[in-house]
């Protein structure tokens, strides 16, 4: 997940050799230490499997958390075409707490240059701890709004559609604007999101308002002002 900030250009998927080790560290964890069993053959279940032990470490230390990015989408029902990471969502105030349980559990937790996450390895897999989404810290609000869905037989907090929506068109600006990543996110999602939100917070800015177009010629989404779009029936081969 990409932080919606120019200043934050940096490369946050660097090798861990150019991040330091989190206060508190001794001796880097090395990779795949904290491992409980072989990793994964295919990269989609290695991230999955990243995702659920650290979803799980953090639900038995009873961390307000959300999980996001690509495997929150793929939670929501999206395709499993996973991302190169883990995103979870975390307070800032409870990163050094986050960063301590994951410790203990194992892991290598290290601070990177950007100043709004944290960055750990989990089976191999880059695992971020995020506090700043959409310009903004995240909030015991926008956690409350985060849904219990099963995440490959792992029940956890995953961040609601309409904000995981909103921190990605928060990201789009003149250095960063992949419609293309994110169109089959807002297709896949669409009747889960409040359009009507995410055109009041981001409906004014230029790349949003680019993309709330591109989704209205494809019928995504109907002009600002329609009623919404109903439910898409299935195509005829499809129906019992």
């Amino acid at each position: 997940m990409k932080q919606p900030a120019d200043g934050h250009g940096l490369d946050r998927h660097a090798g861990v050799s150019e991040l330091r080790p989190a206060t508190g560290d001794g001796e880097p964890v090395p990779r795949n230490a904290a491992a409980h069993e072989d990793l994964p053959l295919d990269r989609n279940q290695a991230i999955l499997q990243a995702a659920k032990q650290v979803g799980s470490t953090l639900k038995k230390a009873e961390h307000p958390f959300a999980l996001a990015g690509s495997v929150a989408v793929y939670a929501h029902g999206g395709t499993q075409n996973l991302q190169h990471d883990v995103d979870f969502c975390i307070r800032p105030d409870d990163a050094e707490a986050v960063a301590a349980t994951l410790r203990r559990a194992g892991l290598t937790v290290y601070t990177p240059p950007e100043d709004w996450l944290l960055k750990a390895d989990c089976l191999g897999q880059q695992v971020d701890l995020i506090f700043e989404l959409a310009h903004e810290p995240v909030t015991s609000r926008l956690l409350a709004r985060a849904e219990d869905l099963p995440v490959d037989s792992v029940l956890m907090p995953v961040l609601a559609p309409t904000d995981l929506l909103r921190g990605l068109l928060a990201a789009f600006s003149e250095h960063h604007c992949d419609f293309g990543a994110v169109l089959p996110i807002a297709r896949t999602l669409r009747e889960k999101i409040d359009w009507a939100a995410l055109r009041r917070d981001c409906g004014d800015a230029p790349m949003p308002a680019a993309f709330f177009f591109v989704l209205e010629r494809l019928d995504i989404i109907p002009p600002d002002g329609d009623p919404p779009l109903p439910p898409v029936a299935p195509a005829k081969e499809d129906r019992p």
